[in-house]
């Protein structure tokens, strides 16, 4: 059982799982301030601000930078999966999620034009990011990383 010790003690995981956990909490909050409704999907939820994603890849660089220098094969594999994830969420999801919405509107209109549903499902449109929701998570994630790293973990 000296895995299972080892892996909840991981403090790169825990540091990079709260500030994913971070991101979304604030996800939450930010939703509910703008649409005036608490909705705990967006928990658990892909898109919206700030990007849960960009929080915990960057929290990961960040502490491997910290941990285990710049220069460290650990911090190289952590930075280049964090740069390809966080471009990936405003690139390739972002568009996705614009294509979900004209595909849902489309879908709206033929259904009203033949008075009959065509599909009793709607393509999620919060898969992607603007630049402003992965700076945000971003930033979430390296400010997680500096007080995990020199708070908790010193």
């Amino acid at each position: 059982m000296d895995w299972l010790r080892e892996l909840f003690s991981n403090a790169f995981l825990i540091t990079s799982t709260s500030s994913w956990l971070i991101a979304q909490v604030l996800k939450v909050i930010i939703n509910a301030c703008i649409n005036k409704k608490l909705d705990w999907e967006r928990l658990f939820g892909d898109g919206g601000m700030p990007s849960g994603h960009s929080a915990t890849v960057s929290s990961l660089a960040m502490f491997a930078a910290l941990q285990c220098g710049v220069g460290s094969f650990e911090f190289a594999v952590c930075a280049i999966l964090a740069i390809i994830v966080c471009h990936d969420a405003t690139g390739v999801r972002q568009e996705t999620g614009k294509q979900a919405i004209v595909i849902n509107e489309m879908v709206e209109q033929f259904e009203k034009l033949f008075k009959q549903d065509i599909t009793d499902m709607d393509l999620k449109e919060f898969v992607g990011h603007t630049p402003l929701q992965v700076v945000a998570g971003i930033l979430v994630g390296i400010g997680n990383a500096l007080v995990m790293y020199y708070l908790i973990f010193a």
